[in-house]
């Protein structure tokens, strides 16, 4: 099943910008432009080796990465929250493929850094039947080197809109993940990877779906 993730993303972002005044979008600009620039968030390459992690999923139980990297390669996504329109949009897009992942042997795992009570809610809402996994503090983020700082002006309008990453998080840093989606070989070598400053730019899960099954 060919996904259609961009073409919700298209029409959303053009609700939004229908929406949301001039002076917010200028902001929520710079602060895209000024991680582009920056040396925060640039991801790991294809050809490095993963490092492994255990972390805890939806429901408490732990999973590891090498584990899942010893019954066939991995779809690894880092998405922002549940908070995100278009984190939601992308992991009901992965959904969508799921059956097929698993038909080429292949594993899904999303992580994110907020706390398992509401990976826990992001997977019920979107209907969600792969790893969901909960990177509080962003420590396997941070190993991927994904990690950046949020701007005191794009905080501040992030709590005006209600978005309060922070009590998602479970810390006070406001942090985040920038979107990257990495396809794993069974030897922990990456072999795909698409890591954007900007997370209205992501991989399609039907492209990244054509890399997995390549991958033996």
């Amino acid at each position: 099943m060919e996904t259609t993730m961009r073409k919700h993303y298209e029409e959303y972002i053009s609700k939004f910008k229908a929406a949301t005044p001039e002076d917010v979008q200028q902001k929520m600009k710079k602060a895209i432009d000024d991680l582009e620039q920056s040396d925060q968030g640039k991801g790991l390459d294809k050809g490095e080796k993963a490092p492994n992690f255990n972390l805890p999923d939806a429901k408490g139980n732990t999973v590891e990465l090498f584990k899942q990297l010893e019954k066939g390669p991995v779809i690894l996504t880092f998405y922002r929250g549940g908070w995100c329109p278009y984190c939601n949009m992308e992991l009901r897009a992965y959904q969508e493929i799921l059956s097929e992942v698993h038909e080429a042997g292949g594993e899904l795992i999303a992580v994110s850094p907020e706390n398992p009570d509401h990976s826990l809610t992001t997977s019920e809402k979107n209907e969600l039947e792969f790893h969901v996994l909960s990177d509080v503090s962003n420590e396997v983020a941070n190993q991927f080197n994904l990690v950046y700082q949020l701007p005191d002006y794009l905080v501040d309008i992030y709590k005006d809109k209600g978005l309060n990453v922070d009590q998602h998080n479970g810390d006070e840093t406001w942090t985040l993940p920038v979107s990257a989606t990495y396809v794993i070989d069974t030897d922990g070598t990456i072999v795909y990877e698409y890591t954007k400053a900007d997370y209205k730019d992501r991989a399609e899960p039907s492209e990244v779906l054509e890399v997995l099954k390549k991958t033996k």
